[in-house]
């Protein structure tokens, strides 16, 4: 794997672990009342800025994917769409307060070091 695919990949993913953060931000401001129907919910949800902004991020993500699978082959690529996992669980701890769980840490860790033992034969 090249260095420039490498990056377009990166970048592609980090984009969409963004855009779970923002989604996550976004249905936690959700203004709709508990006793309000499941379409205003819905709506209220949908239409936040922050699960707005999240789209959007998965949306220009979706754009440097598709760079990357020109050069690419599939069953090499989407591993790395697991690095999500670990900048997810990262923006969660470090951005949004939640618990650090060593246990989590320890999956994170072998997620890395399959990704680094994928990239190396491929």
């Amino acid at each position: 794997m090249t260095w420039g695919a490498f990056a377009l990949i990166f970048t592609s993913v980090s984009l969409s672990a963004l855009g779970q953060t923002a989604f996550k931000v976004g249905v936690g401001q959700s203004t709709a009342s508990p006793d309000a129907s499941v379409w205003i919910k819905t709506a209220a949800m949908v239409f936040s800025p922050m699960v707005m902004l999240g789209l959007a991020l998965y949306g220009v993500g979706t754009v440097f994917w598709l760079f990357a699978l020109r050069q690419l082959d599939l069953s090499l690529a989407y591993p790395f769409v697991a690095m999500s996992f670990v900048m997810v669980a990262g923006s969660g701890m470090l951005l949004l307060g939640e618990p650090f769980q060593p246990s989590r840490v320890i999956g994170l860790v072998l997620i890395v070091v399959g990704l680094l033992i994928i990239a190396r034969g491929g």
